[in-house]
């Protein structure tokens, strides 16, 4: 039982972390007109639908990050490297290979299709470090039994 509780505290930790994150990748996302395309994967089109989407997936994101990371990444320093690999991951992830599939375009891991989606690795990187900036010390506020 008390496996279950641990799980879930890391796991909440995850989806507020990658909500905090996500936020801060989502401003530079509006910056760079990219939340459009995000509506795009559910068939909307504006900026704010394409926002809300992109938080829900960062949340989904931080949750994954806890689930395999997070026992790990309870420490700063570790949480930082590990959040920072994590962001490089889901850049091949999500604009390299994920979103294009989804949007009918095919994966993107040409040297063109990486070299358009750069701006977007500066975004990842940004997310990967917040979280796992963030995670820790929100794992480390768990009420002590």
């Amino acid at each position: 039982m008390s496996i279950i509780k641990i799980e879930s505290e890391h796991i909440n930790a995850g989806v507020i972390s990658g909500l905090i994150a996500g936020v801060v990748f989502g401003a530079m996302m509006a910056m760079m007109g990219m939340l459009p395309m995000i509506a795009k994967l559910l068939g909307g089109s504006s900026a704010l639908f394409g926002f809300v989407l992109h938080l829900i997936f960062s949340m989904v994101i931080g949750a994954i990050f806890a689930i395999f990371l997070g026992h790990a990444a309870a420490d700063r320093m570790k949480g930082i490297t590990l959040g920072i690999i994590y962001g490089v991951i889901w850049w091949f992830l999500g604009p390299l290979t994920l979103m294009p599939l989804w949007l009918g375009m095919g994966i993107q891991l040409s040297p063109e299709g990486m070299q358009a989606a750069l701006p977007s690795l500066w975004g990842h990187l940004v997310y990967g470090f917040i979280l796992g900036l963030i995670y820790p010390m929100i794992v480390g506020l768990k009420p002590k039994n």
